[in-house]
């Protein structure tokens, strides 16, 4: 496997980072979703973080080939190809899974970055989800290839600060890390329930596959979907094994499950508590405003390609976005900034719990079929001749 002499390298890891700023959010960054879903099944969460990635990435790397294969890249175009005659029925439950996905995670976004961003700086609410608004509406706008870029540089900033917060502090608390290891694992845990949530983990994430398909346009060929996904397994297995690794040290602290932020109960009992704290809130404010700029890219990228009739532009003109562009990016930042402002926020919150079985049932059992059927490799329009 030629993974590290291919010459066009920046756009499979490009897109490892799409994938790694998509799923690094807020949640992420403080902990919380990491003892939701994976620490508080014990000894397990060793593993199924890891195995959660895994997943992901195979229902991507598919996703990613097929486009690739068949030449669609707005994630409506993909479904109606990718499901073929089921596609009247699946195509539209998408849709509405991407678009409740829509109103979900860059609300969540803008309400804890800006909550987080007000406390770091004193500042009101409203204005940092403003601040924030802002810059989510100058990445998105300038399309596909300037949000892979971003998500490049932003994942470099957020994966060396995640480092520099965990890292010393794993080594200050190891000895407290390897006595709750063994404690876990002398204690019972069941490998069904922990199981079952990495495998919840893995389908809530792939709720937001749409917006990758996007970005297998830059590929050379179908073969770096592989590539990118490999990528993207080391990038993300590594963080969140740190992560997790990282939070056992505090894993059986009182109260600590309940805690909106556990890294912060971390950073407390360990090292560089002055510096580290501040820098806590500046990973939270980056993990939401790269998780809401991914996924207002998909729908304005989707929503385009479907009304925008493709012209010959000269350069210039092909660096500026279009109208249609403009007035799209910026509707949904203002959905997503109306329900962060005016509530909705306890529905979001449920919705979040409920997410992960929908897409079970519109893109994990159909991913599934379309891989039996065309021997996994063949991404040609298999549903269509079912």
């Amino acid at each position: 496997m030629k993974l590290f002499k291919t010459n066009n390298m920046s756009v499979p890891i490009g897109v490892a980072f799409v994938w790694f700023t998509t799923q690094f959010g807020g949640g992420f960054a403080s902990g919380a979703q990491l003892f939701q879903y994976f620490i508080i099944f014990g000894i397990w969460t060793l593993i199924t973080p890891i195995l959660a990635q895994v997943i992901s990435a195979v229902f991507q790397w598919y996703a990613l080939k097929y486009a690739k294969v068949n030449d669609v890249y707005d994630y409506r175009s993909f479904n109606d190809s990718f499901y073929g005659k089921f596609s009247p029925i699946f195509s539209n439950l998408y849709e509405l899974v991407y678009i409740f996905l829509l109103c979900l995670a860059p609300s969540v976004a803008f309400a804890t970055g800006g909550s987080t961003m007000a406390e770091l700086l004193g500042i009101p609410y409203l204005i940092c989800t403003m601040i924030i608004g802002v810059f989510i509406f100058i990445i998105a706008v300038y399309g596909t290839d300037i949000v892979r870029k971003a998500a490049s540089a932003i994942s470099i900033i957020i994966i060396l600060g995640l480092l520099i917060v965990y890292i010393p502090n794993i080594i200050a608390q190891w000895g407290e890390i390897t006595k709750n290891i063994g404690n876990l694992a002398a204690q019972k845990a069941p490998i069904g329930p922990a199981l079952w949530k990495s495998f919840l983990y893995a389908a809530f994430q792939l709720a937001s596959i749409g917006l990758m398909v996007q970005h297998a346009k830059a590929f050379t060929s179908e073969k770096e979907a592989k590539t990118s996904m490999i990528y993207g397994v080391i990038i993300n297995s590594g963080i969140i094994f740190i992560s997790t690794l990282g939070l056992m040290a505090v894993v059986n602290m009182p109260g600590i499950q309940q805690e909106s932020i556990p890294i912060l109960t971390l950073v407390r009992n360990g090292v560089g508590s002055s510096f580290m704290t501040p820098m806590i809130s500046i990973l939270i404010v980056l993990g939401a405003i790269s998780t809401a700029v991914n996924m207002i890219a998909g729908i304005v990228n989707r929503i385009v390609s479907k009304f925008e009739i493709e012209k010959p532009l000269n350069a210039k003109d092909r660096a500026k976005p279009s109208k249609l562009t403009i007035f799209t990016t910026a509707g949904f930042i203002i959905l997503a900034f109306g329900i962060a402002q005016f509530g909705l926020l306890p529905l979001i919150k449920v919705g979040y719990g409920y997410l992960g079985y929908i897409t079970i049932a519109v893109v994990i059992i159909p991913y599934i079929i379309h891989m039996i059927f065309s021997g996994l490799g063949k991404t040609k329009k298999i549903v269509k001749n079912l």
